[in-house]
């Protein structure tokens, strides 16, 4: 019958297809959508709905680490939220009660230099009260504006109830912390090195100092010996010639605070005799680094009159090359290298960490000539009131007139800096408070948490933090600063010491704090707290360091909010926070509670352009998040991070974002497509048991089922990228690529309530419960999108759900997923046969194709437990199975050879398959019997296992 026949047929068959609807409900302009979703999510309370699922539950607590509360979020910022977000959300579908509290750090210098900038400097324009009220409103703006961009990437959390370490209540709990580190012996004041920004006029924490190139005066500096007769002796030398034990520095300015030199005790040294300008002279080395020494300053064929050890030197009087009425000793120091320089180094306690360390055993004068600014003090005895930089060219004039400057020259080395200025810092020696690394085994402690009892992912954070904590020196918790918790101690001004009753002190403070804030404490004086004791003691003004504040939300968020406990399960940030949070917060819990805060440790790794370098305006490479989330919107930026592996630095670009995207539609297109084939199925009347499955619809569940605990071991491993490469893979292979393509067939032509046709929506209903339970803690906009579109659904929101428990289907019935996975291995290569015959006119499309296989028994075995339903797999309208011979093309397939042909018959007007039966009906023209029976009749029954 021709096509004009067909189309004057009185019957419209084509209307008798189950096409999907056509107004379906997932649309387009998803990151305008989302907008008004979040609207109705947070109207109905969505936060309290999913913990009201979980009351009773086993909780999981994932603690957030404070961002700072100043500037617009960046993508960093997402990565850490959205990594939170989704484990909070998996472990939620694992049946935790796992509440997620959102915090941020308020206090600090930053905030400082923002508010000077609005209002002006404490004492110039405002007093100290009025600007700490100004830093609290500007942190709440601020707070304000980061809130709203977290809640738009879909992060789910109790943002009603956040904690601010600004709070007052937290506040008093700071300082609270504060009293019980002090009662377990752990504070000690002390006049100390400590990191120093001239710009902030304060010392700052290990986290705050990051290590930038500088160009600096390099100088080796001779230290002449006073007594040479002493030297002989010690050395069996005879020692005539003025000698110089020579040190090499890169700070000039610190020589007027130098009380010594250190060699070590068991490197080997040498009295060599060089011919200068003005005569014989003799320089003492380092074996190792004489000749480099000697290069450096330009003398050629040194003597060698003595070789020793460097404990030979100990106590040897030196004439200070600055200060005439100063010697300072030789001392032995285990820090002294024979790397480089000149194997003794300049030691000025007042001005290094090792030189502090290696003084005090010699009781050395820890002298500081240098004040907060920068400039020499009044008190120092050379260069008084000259800046430190601007004295360091003066520094080297006077040692080159006095002869004492062997070499000068300028060099370019890795420095450490102020985080927030980018300049260089010094090292200075001023009164601190400090919590103690050693005096009550707090290290060690730390090292043994690390060692037993924390988690890390990846693992090789715990190597980070373990090289951190092992070289760390004391934590200095003094800040000179404004807005900070108060370190309310009383000192005794004669002898310096804490009074007898500091602890009950400071919970007296911590009471006024929690009504008052922290000018509670700024604004009484010691009369308010001890009477006539008052005139014995001075109040201490500095605040503590912000990184205590967040250190010990352990203890003062964990441990005081009904919903949350200590330790928690997890701490996640960035790879930097290994000597930021990560370690104030073990340091801190670990001297309060003896235990580690957390029992894991996740770290992720930073930004980056696609050449790895560091995201930022300045490089030109820096992408605003409006057009990361205009592009893709939340939910496609949200799988872009879980996507990306983040044990390492995450690239970012364009070109990711368009293949993200990519993965986006397919995940999408696909979801839409089993949603859409769900029109009128009915579970509670519809949905048929497993055994009655036709036997592709069985073997699709299976592979969900094996997908699926893919992708729970991969939450649970926190193995975000593998869950997401699991799900696109079931989309384009298990679904796009085989499963979907051969139902459509069943899906609309079958009758509608056949069992070929329930068989399919039911492996399809079963399917999308599973899948938008994979996607929601990453997907969480189409997730939720798409959940109340599924047939039946009585939650409200997926957020509150458990993982979808997926029917068993019997493996004595089913076809084994082996050899499913030789059928599909046969269809691949009969596609490719296909392609050939429709290249050369053979055929058309695939209906119209015959296949003939000729293959091995082992093959066949497989072939023909499909039986009929074979063409319908390999998606043509005949398959004949034959024994091995040979004929046909041979296929990459071992004892498979396939010949294409053109189908007998004419082509069905309605289900497309040429089958000699078409037309065999004279009531019914263009149809094929299995098109009659479901177009008439009780719809076609299929085969199942």
């Amino acid at each position: 019958m021709s096509d004009k026949q067909n189309s004057d047929n009185a019957v419209d068959y084509k209307a008798t297809l189950n096409l999907p609807g056509t107004d379906f409900a997932m649309k387009a302009n998803l990151a305008v959508r989302e907008i008004k979703w979040l609207e109705q999510w947070y109207a109905d309370n969505i936060y309290q709905q999913i913990r009201a699922s979980r009351i009773g539950k086993k909780k999981y607590i994932l603690h957030d680490g404070p961002p700072y509360a100043n500037g617009t979020l960046h993508l960093g910022h997402v990565v850490n939220k959205v990594l939170k977000d989704i484990i909070v959300k998996s472990k939620t579908l694992d049946g935790y009660d796992a509440p997620y509290v959102p915090g941020w750090d308020c206090h600090g210098l930053p905030i400082e230099l923002k508010v000077e900038e609005k209002v002006g400097k404490v004492g110039v324009n405002l007093d100290a009260s009025a600007f700490r009220k100004a830093c609290r409103e500007y942190a709440y703006t601020q707070i304000d504006i980061q809130k709203k961009d977290f809640i738009r990437m879909g992060v789910l959390g109790d943002w009603d109830n956040p904690y601010l370490t600004m709070n007052y209540k937290q506040e008093a709990d700071i300082v609270r912390s504060l009293g019980e580190i002090q009662k377990a012996g752990h504070v000690q004041p002390g006049l100390k090195p400590v990191n120093w920004c001239l710009d902030c006029g304060s010392s700052l924490a290990e986290a705050e100092v990051e290590y930038q190139d500088k160009t600096s005066d390099a100088i080796d500096v001779g230290f002449a010996i006073v007594n040479l007769a002493d030297l002989s002796q010690r050395i069996d030398a005879n020692i005539s010639h003025p000698t110089d034990i020579v040190i090499w520095t890169t700070t000039p300015w610190t020589l007027p605070a130098n009380q010594a030199v250190s060699v070590h005790p068991e490197i080997d040294y040498q009295v060599v005799q060089v011919q200068t300008d003005t005569g014989l002279r003799n320089l003492l080395l380092a074996k190792d680094l004489v000749a480099s020494a000697c290069e450096r300053y330009q003398l050629e064929n040194p003597v060698v009159l003595a070789d020793f050890k460097g404990q030979a030197l100990e106590h040897l009087q030196l004439q200070h090359p600055l200060i005439a009425t100063r010697q300072v000793p030789v001392i032995l120091g285990e820090h002294v290298t024979a790397d480089s320089g000149t194997g003794a180094v300049h030691t000025a306690p007042g001005h290094g960490v090792d030189d502090y360390k290696v003084g005090l055993q010699y009781q050395l004068l820890v002298d500081n000539p240098v004040g907060g600014n920068g400039v020499y003090l009044e008190t120092s005895p050379i260069f008084a009131g000259e800046h430190i930089y601007k004295a360091n060219p003066k520094i080297i004039a006077a040692l080159t007139d006095s002869q004492k400057l062997w070499a000068h020259a300028k060099i370019r080395h890795s420095y450490p800096h102020c985080w927030r200025h980018k300049t260089p810092i010094i090292f200075r020696a001023t009164p601190q408070w400090f919590i103690s690394m050693d005096a009550q085994g707090l290290r060690q402690k730390a090292l043994d948490a690390i060692e037993n009892d924390i988690q890390f992912v990846p693992d090789w954070g715990k190597n980070r933090i373990q090289a951190m904590i092992e070289g760390r020196p004391d934590w200095c918790i003094s800040r000179q600063r404004t807005w900070g918790v108060p370190i309310p101690f009383f000192v005794h001004k004669d002898t310096n010491a804490l009074h007898p009753r500091t602890n009950e002190l400071l919970e007296q403070v911590a009471q006024l704090i929690e009504q008052e804030g922290i000018d509670a404490w700024y604004n009484r004086s010691a009369e308010d707290f001890l009477g006539e004791e008052a005139a014995q003691y001075n109040c201490v003004r500095d605040t503590l360091d912000v990184w205590f504040d967040s250190g010990t939300t352990h203890y003062a968020v964990l441990q005081q909010r009904p919903e949350l406990a200590a330790p928690a399960d997890l701490y996640l940030e960035g790879s930097d926070q290994h000597r930021g949070w990560f370690q104030s917060s073990l340091l801190t819990s670990i001297a309060i509670n003896g235990k580690a805060p957390y029992k894991s440790l996740l770290t992720h790794g930073f930004t980056v352009d696609e050449k790895g370098h560091k995201l930022s305006k300045s490089l030109g490479n820096f992408i605003p998040l409006e057009d990361i989330i205009k592009q893709l919107g939340a939910d496609g930026l949200r799988l872009y991070v879980a996507s990306s592996d983040y044990r390492y630095e995450i690239a970012a670009s364009k070109e990711i974002f368009n293949r993200v995207s990519d993965s986006y539609r397919r995940i999408r297109n696909t979801l839409r497509f089993l949603l859409a084939n769900l029109n009128g199925f009915q579970p509670s009347r519809d949905v048929l048991p497993v055994n009655e499955l036709v036997a592709l619809d069985q073997y699709i569940l299976q592979r969900t089922a094996e997908v699926q605990k893919t992708i729970q071991q991969a939450y649970t491993d926190m193995n975000f990228h593998v869950a997401c490469s699991a799900i696109t893979n079931f989309c384009i292979n298990d679904l796009g690529g085989f499963y979907l393509d051969i139902i459509k067939d069943r899906q609309y032509t079958s009758k509608a309530d056949s069992q070929a046709r329930r068989s399919a929506q039911t492996a399809l209903y079963h399917i999308v419960q599973a899948f938008v339970r994979w996607i929601s803690p990453i997907l969480s906009f189409t997730a939720q999108e798409a959940w109340p579109l599924i047939p039946e659904q009585q939650q409200a929101y997926v957020f509150t759900s458990y993982w979808y428990e997926l029917p068993t289907i019997s493996q004595s019935n089913a076809i084994s997923e082996q050899d499913w996975q030789t059928l599909i291995a046969i269809k691949s290569a009969v596609n490719k046969q296909i392609e050939v015959a429709r290249a050369a006119k053979l055929i058309g499309g695939n209906l119209s194709a015959k296949l003939e296989l000729w293959v091995k028994p082992e093959l066949k075995q497989v072939l023909n437990q499909l039986d009929d339903e074979l063409r319908f797999v390999l998606i043509t309208s005949e398959a004949i199975v034959h024994d091995d011979a040979e004929q046909g093309e041979v296929t990459e397939i071992d004892g498979l050879r396939v010949k294409v042909s053109a189908a007998a018959g004419e082509k069905c007007v309605r289900c497309w398959h040429v089958l000699p039966d078409v037309n065999t009906h004279a009531e019914h023209p263009g149809l094929c019997q299995r098109c009659i029976v479901n177009v008439t009749g009780s719809g076609e029954v299929r085969k199942y296992a």
